[in-house]
């Protein structure tokens, strides 16, 4: 434990604290003293139990009010937490979806492809044997020709 010598309204105390932590109570001391001399300056000599009272419950109220406010910032982030975790569960849905659908397209545009190279060889053939086809029709036809 330190020891450590604080000056409150005039006058010294020695307090105990743990190690490390000298330099908090001195903060803390320094702004109860503060508060104290500005209350007592404020409504002068009214009785230093009185004084006392009334900024006990003046660093008490900030601490509630710092408190609330606090509070309701929790509950905020609370529920931005909750509202990004359905933002980013909507967005990973929609990934997925999005996959499926590029998935599926992708199916289809192979198929398309299989389908047209089937259909240019379907035509190819037909043309061929239409064109030999045309050349017989031709030849049988012709008069020329000494084949009949």
């Amino acid at each position: 434990m330190a020891n450590v010598n604080i000056k409150f309204n005039g006058k010294d105390f020695l307090l105990s604290c743990e190690d490390g932590q000298e330099e908090h109570l001195e903060e803390l001391a320094l702004y109860l003293n503060e508060k104290y001399t500005n209350l007592k300056n404020s409504l002068g000599n009214i009785g230093e139990s009185k004084l006392l009272l009334i900024t006990s419950i003046s660093v008490l109220d900030e601490y509630y009010e710092t408190k609330k406010k606090l509070d309701i910032q929790k509950k905020e982030i609370n529920k931005i937490t909750e509202r990004f975790k359905e933002l980013k569960s909507l967005v990973y849905n929609y990934r997925d979806l999005k996959e499926k659908e590029i998935s599926e397209l992708s199916k289809k545009q192979d198929n398309l492809k299989n389908e047209i190279e089937i259909n240019r060889n379907n035509y190819e053939t037909l043309v061929d044997k239409t064109t030999l086809e045309l050349e017989n029709f031709i030849k049988r036809n012709d008069p020329d020709s000494k084949i009949q």
